[in-house]
């Protein structure tokens, strides 16, 4: 885990290597200044020697400033390391989501990347300022202060060496109590997000049913969740504080105590014993060792609560897209032509009931190829194995001739055009939109998509006409207007193979038969796809397939199916003679 989070340093390893250095500078200045302020009082003050009170003076002034200047030293380099880390952390997890699948980003969840890409990260940030500052300094100054102790009066620092124990078995026993929590603290975030986003996406239908209630009370247990397991992990860290003020002040009554006897014993003689110098430098030690082990105690909490974020970054980092290139990717797509061979598809691999079960047919480049079926019987599952957003379990997808395995993802996808039953516009203008198809093309190519795609008559219409811009989603155009947008990016892709997954359902039939017949005339060459609820939308194409749970259950021309197929009679009967369709 932490070899693939440090290589997200990149950079920003010249601070992250600095920065240590630096903090060790400032630490073992701060253990000097004490030892120079006991030879100042005990050899200074006590014998009334001004040059040497002068000397010792002059020095402890350029101590300070030399651990001043390591010190900002040290927290600027903490904060650019911190701050450059977690950006090429999110950059990285964000393009290793690029390359996900469609079952990687299943297998997570968009709130729980959502949550990972933030909180987590954040999380991890705060940490590793923390590590490169106070995780350095507190076990330096810890160490160096032990030693110097020890110099002093070997006897007298043993004291610290009888606490360590106790104070060892308790960080432990909190560190194994409290994990486990904060691990499910943030899987409960994930739900949170989730939550949040759903009710944004579906105000206007939550709304319109009243049910802002149900919404919050689900939003209120979830928090309640977060609350409950927060506080019951905070509470047990909150056990380390009084374990580190146990140990520090037990130990500062005991040194106080022996240390007051031996200077009595030694007449207050540094040639002899312990003198009143060296048990004040003593004591400055021991609060130096007190502040080491409270900002230890911060950076473990800060590291027990980062550890389940760093765990759940590294499973975005290590995951693998199921999707890959085989070792000599093809990078042409011969033709437009389409081949499923006793195709079987199922989005868990280990399911019983397959999605898509022994599916076989062919089509030349150029067809028009309707698919037509009841909700839920595996059309828009069918279409995605096409451009390869899922691999099929046996059996073969055919593009051109080729199993679509063979060939480079990115050249297979730029062949194949989809507009998705979710249509999805992004802020900016329509012409901006519309060059998500194509980055390069022209205007004179953007009017021409957008007049085979029956777009271009309302795109006048607006003031600023393309250069109007959309809102994010594309809430400011209907829903009409939105697919017809979107059949036009596609089309701009100039793509050998066209799928249209249910996107003319908003237009009505004048313009959906507008849009069939300018792809009949105008892009003869490319196959076309269409998914349809109506049969008037696929009535021309020249097969039509008919799905019905996972299978084919009939194939053939309208006329064909009006004759052999139940199914296709009763859909084209309810949508003809007003009846009521079922499926």
């Amino acid at each position: 885990m932490i070899k693939k989070l440090a290589a997200s340093l990149r950079e920003y390893k010249k601070q992250s290597i600095l920065t240590p250095l630096y903090v060790m500078m400032e630490a073992v200045l701060d253990v000097v200044i004490p030892t120079l302020m006991a030879n100042l009082i005990d050899f200074g003050i006590d014998k009334k020697d001004m040059p040497y009170l002068l000397k010792m003076g002059l020095l402890l002034f350029f101590c300070a400033c030399l651990a001043m200047l390591f010190g900002t030293l040290s927290g600027r380099g903490a904060a650019i390391a911190s701050a450059g880390f977690a950006r090429n952390l999110r950059k990285d997890m964000y393009y290793r989501v690029q390359d996900f699948s469609f079952s990687n980003i299943d297998k997570f969840s968009t709130a729980s990347i959502v949550t990972r890409l933030t909180t987590d990260v954040t999380n991890l940030q705060n940490s590793y300022q923390m590590i490169l500052r106070v995780a350095v300094r507190s076990p330096a100054m810890l160490i160096f202060c032990l030693i110097a102790t020890f110099r002093i009066d070997r006897d007298l620092a043993m004291v610290f060496v009888y606490f360590l124990p106790i104070l060892g078995i308790g960080l432990w026993l909190i560190i194994a109590h409290v994990h486990p929590i904060f691990e499910r603290v943030f899987r409960t975030y994930d739900k949170l997000n989730n939550v949040v986003q759903e009710n944004l996406h579906a105000i206007r239908v939550v709304k319109s049913f009243n049910r802002e209630d149900h919404e919050q009370e689900k939003f209120g247990g979830i928090s309640q969740d977060i609350y409950r397991d927060f506080s019951k992990a905070t509470g047990r860290l909150a056990y380390n504080m009084p374990l580190m003020q146990f140990c520090v002040y037990g130990s500062m009554i005991l040194i106080s105590w022996l240390g007051a006897r031996a200077i009595v014993a030694s007449g207050n003689n540094p040639a002899v014993g312990l003198s009143t110098g060296d048990l004040m430098g003593f004591i400055t030690y021991t609060f130096q060792i007190l502040m080491s082990l409270m900002m230890l105690s911060m950076v473990f909490v800060m590291i027990v609560t980062s550890r389940a974020s760093a765990e759940r970054i590294t499973q975005i980092l290590n995951e693998e897209s199921t999707l890959k290139n085989c070792e000599n990717p093809l990078h042409e797509v011969k033709d437009g032509s389409i081949a499923f061979e006793d195709v079987m598809f199922s989005y868990a691999r280990k399911s019983d009931k397959p999605v898509l079960d022994h599916i076989s047919f062919t089509a030349t480049p150029g067809q028009t190829i309707g698919i037509i079926g009841g909700t839920g019987s595996s059309k828009s599952s069918l279409v995605q194995l096409i451009p390869r957003l899922y691999d099929v379990i046996s059996g073969r997808v055919l593009v051109g001739g080729v199993d679509v395995r063979e060939y480079d993802i990115e050249t297979l996808r730029n062949q194949v055009a989809v507009v998705l039953q979710k249509n999805v516009l992004f802020s900016g203008t329509i012409k901006e939109n519309l060059r998500w198809g194509n980055e390069q093309a022209t205007d004179e190519e953007l009017v021409n998509a957008c007049r085979l795609a029956q777009a271009d008559g309302f795109i006048r219409e607006f003031p600023d006409q393309y250069d109007t811009y959309i809102d994010q989603g594309g809430t400011n155009v209907s829903g009409g207007q939105k697919q017809r947008i979107c059949i036009a990016r596609a089309l701009l892709k100039k793509p050998k193979i066209l799928i249209l997954d249910d996107s003319t359902s908003a237009v009505d039939t004048k313009t959906d038969a507008q849009i069939r017949k300018a792809f009949r005339e105008e892009i003869p060459d490319t196959t076309k796809i269409i998914i349809a609820q109506r049969v008037s939308s696929v009535q021309d194409a020249d097969q039509i397939i008919v799905m019905d749970d996972g299978h084919i259950s009939a194939l053939g021309t309208h006329e064909e199916l009006l004759k052999t197929s139940p199914i296709y009679q009763e859909v084209y009967e309810s949508q003809n003679k007003g009846g009521v369709l079922h499926g």
